[in-house]
């Protein structure tokens, strides 16, 4: 965002999009003032981010950007260039005088960006520089979004570039009330919660994610399902197969809904034991209520898979959820990947054997 003048002082490039208003003259260039009313348009692209839909492409560019008419002493918030936390910084900032600096962080959220490295120490810094901030405010001030913090070390920023690193709330949310107190977070601001909200939202770009997949295996058991030990069947591929990719498809579909919403009660510390716990509790049910009515071999392969189509949907979560650390998910993908490869090819080996046994229909 940044280039410079024959005399070596950087200038700042206009961003020609929807949500800039206009330019504020500094010492350092023109700096793209933002709206801090979301548009139709902004919300239109925050909801087809939720569902996947160009989601690696929802971004801003790097740099620095002001809201309002801000001075030398307006407050400095860093930010990553994942639009949809873009949009909910600029949102509260609404009749406020402020900075927002942008770091380049692929596109991903601070959280997630935090725990990859793209939102760090080194990256504060060199947008500290190239955005020649100290030519902009007086103060030495940037406030950090909290959820960074494991990416960023304080000290190191104030050695590298002289800005101390003051870190905001974990909701956006929160910010006036953290600005107005002169930079005091009241205890509940620093709690993470995570709730029902917070998890139900996460829900369609887990199962777009994930869908492909689950339809892949649907399509291919939905054809599998016509092999006997007679040749092959349309008719087995209308019973079996279609009674297998329904299974899978309701299972992935469960799991990606009931998981999150569950999570805090379902058993277990680790997310793949409560999916597992979940599909054990799914196709129990469905037994219990006579829905599968499969010999017993194709009966018992559904005892090894839906627990573990469950169990690896859940699992997946960990990378949505604040429940969990790097350290933590790495840890319990050491057993749980082997376990759920364990499950899968014993409960598709029963079904495929299943289908030569009197055409799947016998013991």
């Amino acid at each position: 965002m940044t280039t410079s003048t024959g005399d070596g002082a950087p200038t700042l490039e206009r961003v020609d999009d929807p949500w800039v208003d206009g330019s504020l003259h500094t010492d350092a260039g023109d700096v793209p003032r933002v709206r801090t009313i979301l548009s139709a348009s902004d919300r239109l692209g925050s909801m087809k981010a939720r569902w996947g839909i160009g989601r690696m492409d929802y971004r801003v560019t790097p740099g620095l950007y002001a809201t309002g008419n801000p001075s030398a002493e307006s407050p400095v918030l860093v930010s990553a260039n994942y639009k949809m936390s873009f949009d909910r910084l600029r949102a509260v900032l609404h009749g406020r005088d402020a900075w927002i600096l942008v770091l380049d962080t692929d596109g991903i959220n601070v959280w997630c960006a935090a725990g990859k490295g793209t939102f760090g120490t080194d990256e504060i810094v060199r947008r500290v520089q190239s955005a020649a901030l100290d030519r902009i405010v007086s103060h030495r001030t940037l406030i950090v979004p909290q959820l960074g913090a494991p990416g960023v070390s304080a000290h190191g920023v104030r050695r590298s570039c002289g800005f101390r690193v003051v870190y905001g709330p974990v909701r956006a949310a929160d910010l006036p009330a953290f600005l107005d107190a002169g930079l005091k977070a009241q205890p509940e601001m620093r709690r993470v919660k995570f709730d029902l909200g917070d998890r139900v939202v996460l829900i369609p770009v887990e199962m777009v994610s994930g869908g492909r997949y689950a339809l892949l295996v649907a399509a291919g058991l939905l054809l599998l399902g016509g092999l006997s030990s007679g040749g092959y069947s349309l008719a087995g591929v209308r019973t079996i197969g279609l009674t297998g990719a329904g299974l899978v498809l309701g299972a992935f579909l469960c799991s990606a809904v009931l998981g999150p919403v569950l999570l805090p009660w379902l058993p277990g510390r680790a997310f793949s034991v409560k999916g597992a716990v979940l599909g054990l509790v799914l196709i129990g049910a469905l037994i219990a209520g006579g829905g599968l009515t499969d010999s017993r071999l194709h009966v018992a392969a559904w005892v090894f898979m839906v627990p573990t189509i469950a169990s690896f949907i859940v699992m997946n979560f960990t990378g949505a959820s604040t429940y969990t650390s790097l350290s933590g998910v790495v840890r319990e993908m050491h057993f749980a990947v082997p376990a759920q490869i364990a499950g899968a090819v014993v409960g598709f080996g029963l079904w495929l054997t299943g289908l030569f046994v009197a055409g799947g229909l016998g013991l």
